[in-house]
């Protein structure tokens, strides 16, 4: 194996320590954000050039979603074949930081995390609050079922978004087709949204998302479903309310994981929600064997955690076995 081929797998290795351990510290530099100002910054100067029309609003999307996606791609190959020609250790300490960055399980555990705490204390407002940072939906009717089946859902949605996916996309191509995954997925939660405002000029943004979310999502559902076995939840059941709901969503990808989730706990999710001020009557997932419970985000938690452990050994063994296919060493 490279030199470069040893170190960028191994950046990948420590990025997920250093996301696991640290997740993402509040006021610390972060790509993503550097992405949502880049997309917001183009939305801004790019719609005044096209017309307000269907077509002329899916046109400043496609334009747009080609600029990010080129931009958060060519600028971390740049920078990383700079640093790796410059030295390999240097190389190795930057493509480290951008998998860690790329990464959002620490993230995710800790955000979630509020809202159960806030939940077994019985502050209902708190949590409100709290969820509120995490979800995309409505949150201010929301009662405290509500907020634990939302943390619930956007722990399982998110497994695939912010762990399963990135390694997938790293373990393909380092933490440059990391960052053009990243990319594409944070444009879809900015400006995907089927409103009025972005019902066209997100579309481009909305598809791309959709097609690289789409093996991932799948192979994400397979492993927490090897994870609920692991975490002595009911396999079976969470195979079983997989193969009924995987479908069951307008994303062709989102109940891949919700529905693994729902039947490893005996819960049910998804349903009515409201986004925007306007009711979405969304399909359920799994069956109601019993009322959901706080508890729920922590056992969501750990199917989070064990599904990213069990890909990062997926993706190790795929980087050595692909280091001695293409250099013919170990």
């Amino acid at each position: 194996m490279t030199g470069i081929w040893a170190c960028s797998t191994g950046a990948i290795l420590t990025g997920f320590v250093l996301d696991m351990l640290f997740g993402d510290p509040p006021r610390f530099p972060h790509v993503v954000r550097l992405m949502g100002r880049l997309i917001a910054a183009l939305e801004k100067h790019l719609r005044p050039l096209f017309p307000a029309s269907a077509r002329g609003e899916m046109a400043g999307g496609v334009l747009l979603a080609g600029i990010v996606s080129m931009l958060c791609a060519g600028v971390p190959m740049l920078l990383l074949f700079l640093a790796y020609r410059e030295c390999l250790p240097l190389g190795f300490l930057l493509e480290s930081f951008l998998c860690y960055q790329l990464l959002a399980m620490g993230s995710l555990r800790a955000e979630s995390m509020k809202v159960c705490r806030s939940l077994r204390r019985n502050d209902v407002a708190a949590a409100r609050r709290e969820v509120a940072m995490i979800v995309g939906r409505d949150t201010a009717a929301l009662d405290r079922d509500g907020i634990t089946r939302a943390a619930v859902e956007t722990v399982a949605e998110n497994t695939a978004d912010g762990s399963i996916a990135p390694l997938f996309y790293l373990m393909l191509g380092g933490a440059v087709l990391g960052c053009f995954y990243k990319a594409v997925n944070t444009m879809d939660s900015m400006i995907a949204y089927k409103n009025e405002r972005y019902l066209y000029f997100g579309r481009a943004a909305a598809k791309m998302d959709d097609l690289l979310n789409y093996l991932p999502s799948r192979l994400c559902a397979g492993l927490m479903i090897v994870a609920a076995c692991l975490s002595g939840h009911d396999v079976g059941r969470a195979f079983r309310i997989w193969r009924r709901d995987r479908r069951r969503h307008a994303s062709p990808n989102s109940a891949q994981t919700e529905s693994v989730c729902a039947g490893a706990l005996g819960i049910r999710l998804a349903g009515p929600a409201s986004y925007f001020g306007k009711m979405c009557d969304k399909p359920t997932l799994g069956d109601d064997t019993r009322p959901i419970e706080p508890e729920d985000i922590v056992r969501a938690n750990r199917l989070l955690y064990v599904s990213s452990l069990l890909m990062l050994g997926v993706v190790l063994a795929v980087r050595i076995g692909m280091g001695e296919v293409l250099f013919g060493t170990g």
